[in-house]
């Protein structure tokens, strides 16, 4: 699942750089990057952490 995560956030941020570049998806494309974002921070600060 994490892993799926970050597969995600990681096309986001490929979509969201062609569209800033090249002016297409429109204003989806910064939603979907802000909902990579929440998730990304939400993981780093409940991630499980080894002792």
């Amino acid at each position: 699942m994490k892993k799926m995560l970050w597969w995600i956030i990681g096309i986001i941020l490929a979509i969201w750089l062609i569209g800033f570049i090249l002016d297409i998806a429109g204003g989806l494309i910064h939603l979907l990057l802000i909902v990579a974002g929440i998730v990304f921070v939400f993981q780093l600060i409940t991630g499980k952490r080894k002792l």
